[in-house]
């Protein structure tokens, strides 16, 4: 049981590494990407749509996104939705397409993004330490209840602890590569 309560909290770290993963993906590096837009919420009759339901998102160049989406009468939502997002990018609409011009960034731009990044990936480590801290209550429940000796409680804890240190270097290592692209670009 103690082993499969390791294992649990493995997963949550893992999901939390996911989940930094897809923030960082939204932001801006100076390169076209289809995550910069495919989950911006268009009105689309009555509900908040990611645009990825509602279009087709190809990169035609490096610093270039084109949205064709599949009835031709989201063209202006979308193109509302895209002016409204923190994304700071002018669509053109080109018929029946919506092309997304990505300038280059300016070095304040550049250290705006790293603090963001930072930000995401201090938000992952806050969320890996709860785990930990989750974990670590189990364990010591299970010590209390009789379950397991307070020796293995410690060798638990021990092992909790040595999770939350590879995930920990995990969000460090994607903020750094991150960070790094960011501020190369």
């Amino acid at each position: 049981m103690p082993d499969a309560e390791l294992k649990e909290l493995r997963s949550r770290m893992e999901k939390v590494i996911e989940h930094l993963k897809k923030e960082l993906q939204g932001v801006r590096t100076g390169r076209a990407h289809p995550a910069l837009v495919e989950d911006i919420k268009v009105e689309y009759y009555g509900t908040q749509t990611p645009i990825s339901q509602l279009a087709t998102i190809s990169i035609p160049d490096a610093r270039q996104i084109l949205i064709s989406p599949w009835d031709k009468t989201a063209i202006k939502t979308v193109e509302k939705a895209i002016q409204a997002s923190q994304l700071g990018i002018n669509p053109q609409v080109d018929g029946d397409n919506i092309r997304l011009v990505i300038p280059e960034l300016t070095g304040e731009r550049r250290v705006e993004l790293s603090k963001l990044v930072r930000k995401y990936a201090e938000e992952a480590r806050v969320a890996v330490r709860n785990i930990r801290r989750e974990g670590n209550d189990i364990y010591k429940k299970m010590e209390k209840n009789g379950d397991i000796s307070e020796d293995q409680m410690h060798d638990y804890i021990d092992d909790v602890q040595e999770l939350t240190h590879e995930f920990i270097k995990k969000i460090d290592e994607i903020s750094e590569m991150k960070e790094k692209e960011i501020l190369e670009d």
